[in-house]
């Protein structure tokens, strides 16, 4: 098991985010890509039991932390009409394929640890089912970002270098603008994070913050 750290904590959340930033920085576009929110749509991955509860073996010790900056995400994407998904990770012998061998237990469909946490309100958006890393494979993310016309996407959740990184990847070769956040995303140790956001900075997503998502969306009225 990777070693596991509390690198967000509610005290050192904002410090910490801008620490990451700043290390980012030399990764920036000469010309940064504007914000434009007006046809974005938000995805919350995996935020689940499995990931969030202190007895799983697989509970991030940050995630707790990231819960109120996406629950207040959530709420003014859905006071704007725009499109909100949060995505349940399940596999089943028939779907896991590597990760079958990868990891050394699945999260079932039937299993309570799969579902997604009482603090979101799912009646706010739309819950994707995906088995891989790739919220976009196999899923029906895709066909329902292309029915609301999405041409941006806003990716928080678990885990950084692993769905969340993947599928900001995958999100940038589909032709959408990627905005990926810094403190709206939760891993199991700082370097991992750090490295996911050097990745992306560099070829695939602007590095955000949840209060630049925000008042972005304030600013497209």
């Amino acid at each position: 098991m990777s070693h596991k750290e509390a690198y967000f904590t509610p005290d050192t959340l904002a410090r910490t985010a801008q620490e990451m930033l700043a290390q980012c920085q030399h990764l920036t576009r000469q010309n940064p890509l504007p914000i434009y929110l007006a046809q974005s749509a938000l995805l919350v991955l995996d935020m689940q039991h499995y990931f969030l509860e202190p007895d799983s073996h697989a509970f991030i010790l940050s995630a707790p932390v990231i819960i109120p900056g996406l629950m207040r995400l959530v709420q003014a994407y859905a006071a704007r009409n725009l499109p909100v998904y949060f995505t349940r990770h399940t596999n089943s012998p028939q779907d896991a394929g590597q990760m079958a061998v990868w990891w050394r237990d699945l999260i079932h469909p039937q299993s309570p640890a799969s579902a997604i946490i009482p603090e979101f309100d799912l009646s706010n958006g739309q819950v994707i089912e995906k088995s891989q890393y790739d919220a976009f494979f196999n899923s029906a993310l895709e066909t329902s970002l292309a029915a609301h016309q999405v041409k941006q996407v806003v990716i928080g959740g678990v885990m950084t270098h692993l769905c969340c990184e993947t599928t900001a990847r995958s999100a940038f070769t589909r032709g959408y603008q990627v905005y990926f956040l810094v403190d709206g995303t939760a891993t199991y140790n700082r370097q991992f994070h750090q490295a996911s956001l050097l990745n992306l900075a560099h070829g695939f997503a602007t590095i955000l913050r949840v209060e630049d998502i925000l008042a972005a969306l304030e600013g497209d009225g």
